[in-house]
């Protein structure tokens, strides 16, 4: 129903914060309330979502959107409600809380207060490859990181190959020669082997 609100912080506590929009105090309970120590008295947006249950009506609110969307998927997952969101929120940031679930890391899911191993399993089915387009902000983070992995694995590759050449009798002149062209390739050892006889024997 409320996609954010701008006011002024008022009041930070232990579970929430009241921020003051027209006259209103919104008391919005939120993963770490302490993080709004420095909008303390200044006017802030925080994005926020209504919980409604019979006995219950909560405003929740959050510094970024991606950490609101993020609080959105955990409350899909069975097995966690509000508080248990806001917990997991409040004990990691969003992009370790992405990297565990996609690397399937079933040890530091379980870290965060009342998640066990089956709700970290059922987060993992829930929520793996599908946080990418609700939370990009975070994610390409860790595609950079798989990335980097990547091409440094493609280095040692590459580095294996020089070796062998050289003890195949090339020159060092030869190999670096032909090093630039190999190194725009993304090959195995032997591979890179090959290509570079063929390039040498050229």
């Amino acid at each position: 129903m409320y996609e954010h609100i701008k006011g002024i912080v008022d009041y930070i506590g232990p579970e929430y914060v009241v921020v003051e929009n027209n006259g209103i105090g919104y008391q919005l309970f939120t993963p770490n309330p302490y993080q709004f120590s420095k909008y303390e008295g200044q006017e802030v947006k925080v994005y926020t979502y209504q919980y409604v249950r019979e006995d219950l009506i909560h405003l929740y609110g959050f510094l970024s959107r991606e950490e609101k969307l993020l609080f959105l998927k955990l409350l899909n997952v069975s097995g966690i409600g509000p508080k248990g969101a806001l917990a997991i929120l409040a004990s990691g940031e969003p992009a370790q809380v992405i990297q565990a679930i996609e690397e399937e890391d079933e040890a530091f899911l379980t870290k965060f207060p009342g998640v066990g191993k089956k709700t970290a399993r059922q987060m993992i089915l829930d929520l793996k490859g599908k946080l990418a387009e609700v939370v990009p902000d975070f994610v390409p983070n860790l595609f950079n990181v798989e990335k980097l992995d990547q091409k440094k694995q493609e280095q040692t590759e590459l580095e294996e190959a020089l070796l062998a050449l050289k003890a195949l009798g090339y020159s060092e002149k030869e190999i670096k020669k032909i090093t630039p062209t190999l190194q725009q390739e993304s090959l195995s050892t032997d591979e890179f082997i090959k290509k570079a006889l063929q390039l040498l024997l050229k």
